[in-house]
Formats: structure tokens, sequence, C-alpha cells
């Protein structure tokens, strides 16, 4: 156990960290594009958060939330989403006195108890954002062309947008009770999970992935049907703002999201590319969120992905970021002293050049062995006869072409190189 990673979580090694800068670098371009500033939030919080936030019936709460009592007898929590984190964050920094709206991103690990499978984890990551303020149907629109034009950016093409309106708890509850009419024959031939959701969340039951529970319920009402006037109209408003973006986008009457602060609009989109399980990013409008965590009645909506499942989604379409450069030239040593190849090395770093040097006192034929495995594209040669005449021998790794350099213009030289390679 000491020498393995717990159930659920994993490293990402060095061969893999190219594609999460890559992302990361995206996250932070599209973001300042779209007008959002970075917040990080701490990874545990209160339990309340999450029990008024997200709700006690929901899956997160009541199956998956990493809980724990800390020394002062406090009941802590490891945030399983972002959402609340960042809502309390905008209360407690009394935010809703900056100009509106606020638009805000995070990046950073979740943690739920699941059964780990392709792509999730329980420890994972995700990116999202979350809009306090507004409550403008195209602030909707916005939020669903952010991601829509971050995946364009990763380099995806294959995804689907799928949209729905929850309503709000005005015309909800007629829906709720329809629902439950509609379902009150059939609920013993329902899975386990569903008769459970039957009397505390029965809009869930519409989201349930089991195929016989999926045929049972194919003709219960739809909540578009019952929408009031003004998530009606404001339903309307989003889908004309997104044809006015020439969005393509397919209305789904069964998409709830498994949270239960969610109004209004409901988003998914979806990647051919991950199979069954191809969800890769979800959303939507939550307007009543702060009251419930103690703030005044202020409108929100957001979205996040996550991250591990957007990286599968890329490999899968064969998307290849840029490499990490890494190191860009390694100094090798022949009879003469480290201090000497230390004092090349720091004097290159300095100058903005990825350098290293060897540590282990091998042979020079070893260096060029160790150079080669570190994929470096320069070489500095520093041999004892040209270190007395004050100077080094540069060699390009690709082309095998060498020349001699003096010492004091080595520094100048390389980094000329590296600019032009790059």
């Amino acid at each position: 156990m000491l020498t393995k990673a717990p159930r659920g979580t994993r490293d990402i090694l060095p061969a893999e960290t190219g594609m999460w800068q890559f992302f990361e670098e995206k996250v932070r371009e599209v973001s300042r594009l779209f007008g959002y500033s970075e917040i990080r939030t701490p990874i545990f919080e209160h339990t309340e958060l999450f029990l008024r936030g997200v709700g006690e019936v929901t899956d997160i709460v009541s199956k998956e939330m990493y809980t724990f009592t800390d020394r002062g007898q406090r009941s802590l929590t490891l945030r399983p989403e972002g959402t609340a984190s960042v809502a309390r964050a905008y209360l407690e920094h009394k935010m809703q006195g900056e100009a509106q709206p606020v638009k805000l991103y995070y990046v950073g690990p979740m943690f739920r108890y699941d059964r780990p499978q392709a792509g999730r984890y329980r420890q994972f990551h995700q990116y999202g954002v979350e809009v306090f303020g507004a409550s403008d149907p195209t602030v909707d629109a916005e939020v669903i062309a952010l991601p829509l034009s971050f995946f364009r950016s990763l380099g995806l093409k294959d995804f689907t947008l799928h949209i729905n309106s929850v309503g709000c708890p005005k015309c909800r509850g007629e829906y709720r009770q329809q629902l439950q009419a509609s379902l009150k024959e059939i609920v013993g031939e329902l899975c386990k999970d569903c008769a459970e959701r039957y009397d505390k969340n029965p809009m869930r039951i519409l989201d349930c992935k089991n195929e016989q529970c999926q045929e049972l319920t194919k003709d219960v009402p739809a909540q578009l049907e019952l929408l009031c006037e003004e998530c009606a109209d404001h339903f309307a408003a989003v889908r004309e703002a997104l044809d006015a973006l020439g969005e393509s986008y397919i209305v789904n009457p069964r998409l709830v999201r498994g949270l239960d602060y969610y109004t209004k609009t409901a988003f998914e989109i979806m990647s051919s590319e991950l199979g069954a399980q191809s969800t890769i990013c979800g959303g939507g409008r939550y307007d009543h969120l702060l009251s419930t965590i103690g703030g005044p009645d202020v409108p929100g909506i957001g979205f996040a992905m996550g991250i591990e499942r957007v990286l599968l989604a890329m490999e899968a379409a064969g998307v290849q970021p840029r490499a990490d450069r890494g190191t860009d030239v390694f100094v090798a040593t022949a009879g003469v002293a480290a201090a000497e190849a230390l004092k090349v090395t720091l004097a290159l770093r300095q100058a903005q050049v990825a350098a290293d040097k060897d540590y282990l006192g091998r042979s020079l034929k070893a260096q060029l062995k160790y150079a080669n495995r570190l994929g470096v594209r320069y070489l500095v040669i520093l041999g004892a006869e040209e270190m007395q005449n004050g100077q080094a021998t540069l060699r390009d790794m690709q082309t095998g072409e060498q020349e001699t350099v003096t010492l004091a213009a080595l520094t100048e030289r390389v980094v000329a190189l590296v600019r032009e390679a790059k």
C-alpha cells in the first residue's frame, strides 16, 4: 500500500503533463477572451454548504461525498463540485458590491466516492465558469458558446450540444405532480435508484442510463410542455441567441442536471469519441442558489467539464498538441571540473535557456547517450584543452553539425540558435 496510489486516484506522469499544460494554457487563453477572471477556492468546505447548495437528495450528497470531522468537531467535506464553493466565495467577499455581472473561472481537483472507470476518478479535475448577477438569456448563450469555442481551440470537432429548460420553482411543482402521476403505475419496475428518486427527486428518473428505465419512461410528459410564461420566453430567447451565433443544437426534453440548484436553462455537450459515457461538459442556470446558502437572490449560470474526460476525447480524436520542448541544451564535460560545467549551465538558464548537465560523473560517451534520451537540440562540450583556450564545442544534435565558440560568446550564440529553432 505504501507504493500504490489509493483506488480511484492516479499520478500524472511527466510523459502526460504536456497534454495537461496544453489544456490549461487554452483554459486561460479562452477564459480571458470571454472576460473571465480566475478564482481559487479551498479543496474542502463546511459540509452544510453542499447539503444546502447541491441538495441532500442528489447522488453526490447521499452517496459520493468525502466527509470527515476535524479536530474541532466540525464536519468538513472535500469539494465534490466547484459551483457551491465559488458561490460561497462570491457572498463571503461581497462581490455583489462589484460591477455586475461577476465572471469567474476555476481549474482544480474535485472528489467523489464513485466506481472508478475510464476518465472517472475519485480525485478528478474540472474546468468551470460561473457568472453571477445577470439573468439575460444572452448570458446563457455566451456560457454555452464558451465551451464550444474552447473545444474547437483544442482541436475537437465531433461534439453535439443538447439543451433543455428545467423550469423554475413556480412551474416545476406542477410538473413534478404530473411526472409522479405518470410514473405511479410503473415505479415498481424501475431500477432501485429510480424507485428512490420517485418521492425525493422524480426529475432525475429522466436522466437514468438504465435501458429498461428509459423504455418505461419514454412517454412521460416533458417539462417543456409545462413551462410558465417566464421560463418559456427565456428558453425561446436562449435558442434565438444560439441561432444568431450559428450554433447547432438538439432540444432534449429528457436532459436534466444532477444537482438541485438548476433552474431554466440546462445543457450538455457530448462527444462522439467517448461512446456511451459521452458527456464532456454540462451546466445551466441556477437563479436561487445564492439565496439557498444564505445570500440574496442573485441570478447565476455556469458549466463544468471533467478534464480527464476531455483529454480522453482529445486522445481518441488524434489531437496532438505541441510537445513540451523540455531541455534545450545539455552541457557535457571531458576532463573538466563539474563546477565549471555548472557555471556554464547557470549562465544559460539566466538567459532563459532550459539547460542541464551531468551530475553522476558519467563518461563523455555516456553523457552524449543521456543527452539523446533527454531529446535536447543542442550540446555544449567542455573539453580540458578547449577550456584552456577559452573555447567550447557547440553541436546541433539534429543535423550533427558543430562549431567552436569562445566561452565569452557561448551564451549569446546558444540563445540565438534556440530562438531560431522555436
